[in-house]
Order: structure tokens, then sequence, then C-alpha cells
């Protein structure tokens, strides 16, 4: 017997912005989400929690620093129980509430397993079968662990498992130097923890500006080991010792590395593999991630997905965005693509980072012709006021017309500051004109943008 439903949704995360709409306009649905935790990646294991964790380092960093600005402190104890402890009551009641709101409604079921299309349109849960009109796949990704020798032995943490440590680890070795690589080694460094980031690239963030990626490397080489340029070829484990075998990528010397923990943090794999959407004719990319349209339409009509399972912009906040326009263009006559080139992200690092839009090197690929302008903490008042802290804001504006391409900062409140570069590019014409023309609070981090956009140059001009 084959269950009908108006709407089935894959997943739990974003997923539960479209089963809401869903409900609300009075149709049968079903989620289908493994659970138990509902809430997806960024509320279980990604963002909500490790920014639970990395405040707290932020802290510690913070009052190690505020020498210089005449205050002498001293951190008498760092509790990181009770830091642990703290982040998953506050996500285990997220998840109780999630939980008895879903149970509780009459017109949405939940499939707690996995599921698997088996024909057009249908899926089986379990020992259940279940078919949708229209679906929504939004099933998220899973770390990615590269084939390394020896990797199936050792006791490894993951950005999932790392959450459940009761104790601090002394030692610890982070195999990858991007986004979550870097916060933890920022957050295991406040605990104090002896830090080892080992990167395969040239830079740690490679998807940021290089400035950025070397001020970074920089700034957290004062507080742990970095080692770019190394591929790891072997990882072992003997009496709960983990150790790690690199090669230097330019020279090919190799280093030998040991440390009471070990946690990989190379990239995330779709989850696409589990659920068999070529039965349905939905198609995936040679990665894994399901093929979407500019409509977030998949191969198969009346199937959409979007989240981390289509690859595009890996963030919540781009994922809500997506479950809304995926939303409108399933029951609406008039179709809206998605226009993800003013997504922000941050880093939550030490210092923080922010950017939005291309990076110098994809605008110069795309032929534009541009501005560019910085501008450093140090040089305002309220840098000053804060001791100069490194760090700066970069923009990338089009020459003839004066639109924002993009904006790069890395310093403090970096987060925040970039919101206005990322209002002023979505709305309007997407002109830099209102954050120069606008009066701003004198002295605030925020002159910071403003004079960053006061000091555009062409790029080949040596006064940069």
């Amino acid at each position: 017997m084959v269950e009908e439903f108006d709407v089935i949704v894959v997943g739990s995360g974003s997923g539960m912005i479209v089963a809401s709409n869903a409900v609300e306009s009075g149709l049968k649905v079903a989620l289908v989400e493994k659970g138990p935790p509902l809430g997806g990646t960024c509320l279980n294991w990604g963002c909500i929690p490790s920014k639970m964790l990395i405040y707290p380092a932020d802290v510690v960093t913070m009052i190690k620093e505020a020498e210089k600005i005449g205050i002498r402190a001293k951190i008498e104890k760092i509790d990181f129980q009770k830091i642990m402890h703290r982040m998953r009551h506050l996500i285990s009641e997220e998840n109780r509430g999630m939980a008895l709101g879903v149970e509780r409604d009459p017109n949405i079921k939940w499939f707690k397993n996995i599921g698997e299309f088996v024909s057009d349109y249908t899926m089986k849960v379990g020992d259940r079968k279940i078919r949708g009109e229209k679906i929504f796949i939004v099933s998220g990704a899973r770390p990615f662990i590269p084939p390394i020798k020896g990797i199936d032995g050792v006791n490894y943490l993951t950005n999932e498992t790392v959450l459940e440590l009761e104790e601090l680890p002394s030692s610890i070795i982070i195999i990858g130097g991007g986004y979550v690589g870097c916060e933890y080694g920022h957050f295991f460094a406040g605990m104090g923890s002896e830090v080892t980031i080992v990167e395969l690239g040239p830079r740690l963030v490679p998807g940021e500006e290089p400035e950025i990626s070397e001020l970074l490397k920089k700034e957290m080489g004062k507080r742990m080991k970095i080692l770019t340029n190394h591929q790891v070829v072997e990882v072992g484990e003997k009496n709960k010792v983990k150790t790690v075998v690199a090669k230097e990528t330019t020279s090919g010397k190799v280093k030998e590395l040991s440390a009471e923990a070990l946690m990989v943090a190379v990239g995330r794999k779709p989850n696409s593999d589990l659920l068999k959407p070529e039965k349905t004719g939905v198609e995936v990319d040679s990665k894994g991630f399901i093929k979407v349209n500019d409509y977030l339409e998949t191969t198969k009509k009346n199937i959409w997905a979007f989240g981390d399972a289509i690859n595009k912009q890996m963030f919540r906040h781009a994922a809500n965005y997506e479950a809304q326009v995926a939303w409108h263009n399933a029951f609406s006559d008039h179709k809206v693509p998605i226009n993800l080139s003013a997504t922000p992200h941050a880093v939550f690092t030490h210092p923080q980072i922010a950017s939005v839009g291309l990076t110098e090197e994809q605008a110069k690929k795309e032929g534009r012709k541009i501005l560019v302008g910085y501008y450093h903490f140090r040089e305002t008042a309220k840098g000053s006021a804060m001791g100069n802290p490194e760090g700066f804001v970069k923009v990338i504006v089009e020459q003839s017309t004066g639109k924002i391409l993009g904006g790069h900062i890395i310093g403090p409140f970096a987060p925040e500051l970039i919101q206005e570069i990322v209002n002023a590019m979505a709305y309007g014409n997407g002109s830099y004109a209102p954050i120069i023309r606008a009066m701003h609070i004198h002295p605030a981090a925020t002159e910071t943008v403003k004079w960053a956009f006061g000091n555009l140059r062409t790029v080949d001009d040596d006064s940069i």
C-alpha cells in the first residue's frame, strides 16, 4: 500500500520552511527525516553549536589580548565540560520543541527513517511507501572523509562527533584549513589545547582573498602551528595517541606529527547517495549533488531541491532563502530565479572574516573593469581605541557603474560589518553611493567600511 501526500519534504533543516508553508496552506505533508533531532546540520552539528563553543574562545582571546589596552587579567579556570554541556542542553531544548510541534500537527506525518526513491515520485521509508504530488529534496550533506591510509583504524573527530567530547584533549591535529578546520582550531586553542592545522593547499580558507588568508595565518599562527602545502599521506593510532604523516607538496619532505586527538575537516559530501534519486528521474552531478536550474527545479517535473544538497551556497541563510524561492515556484504561475550574488558568509576565527560577492580575481576573470578600495581598522578612531587590531576592509566596485561586486573583511565585528555592504548590493542598483553618502557614527567600526569605499583606486595603481 502506498500512502499519498500533497507534499513530501526530505530533510528537516531549511526543508521545515516548506513543510510549515504547506501545512499552513492546508496540504497533507510527509516529512522524511531519520532524526531523532530535527533542524538539519545548522542546528545540530553546524553553525549553532559551533558558535556556542567558539564564543567562549573569543572571550578567552579577548582577555589574553587585553593587556595591550592597559588591562592585565587572569583566567583562573576554563570549565570545558560546562561549555560543552551548555551547548548540548540548548540544542536539545530546541530539538524537543521542534519535535513536539511536528508530532502534534495532524497535517504533517513524520517518517523517522532514511528515505529511498523506488519509482516516480515514490519513496520507501522503512517498511512503508509514500508518494507525493510535489517533492522537495533538502537532504543536506555530511562530512567527507578522504581515503587516507590508516584512517579506518583511527578514532578521529568530525564536526559532528566533536560535539560529544567530555574532556578537552591536551593536543589536537586538524586535517583541513577551511572554514570548519580554522574555526575549531580557534576553539581548541582558546580552550588550551596545543593545536596543529594541516592544509593541503598553499593557504588557509582558500576561497577568501589572498591577503585575508595571509593575515589569518599570521594571526592564528601566534596561537597554534599551521602547516600549509602539506598532504596527509597516512594516519595511525597507538595507545590512544594519534599520528599523522604529512608530506610537504613543494619539497617532498615528510613530517610525523602526534597528538591526543585528530579531527578531519576537509569538506562535505552530499547525502543524495542514500536517496537513490535516479530512480525518480532526478540527476546528480559528478560529485553527487542534485542538479537544479535557476528555479531550483530538478531534472524531474514537480521535484525541487535546495540547500547543501545542491552545493550552490552551503550556508543556512542561503538555504532559507532558497526554500522560499522553491516554495513560490512550486505553487505560483510566475516563477522567479534564485539570485545568490549577494550571499554573505562569515568565518568565526580570530580575527573574524566575512565576505560577500566576487573576489578581485573572480571579477578580473569575468573581464570587469574594477576599482578596489582598502581601509585598515587601525586607521580609524575606533581602531585606535581598541588597541589597533589587525584587519581591514577590502571592496571591489565596477568602475563604470559604481555597482558593488564584492566586499571582504577581516577583523573585529566582521560578520556584523559585512551587512552594510550586503544591503547596498541587494537593493536598488547595487551602488556603493548610499554607503559613502550616509552618515556614520563617529567613532565606530562602521567607518572602516565607509572609508574603504572612499579609498577606491584602479587595480594597477601601486598606491593601493
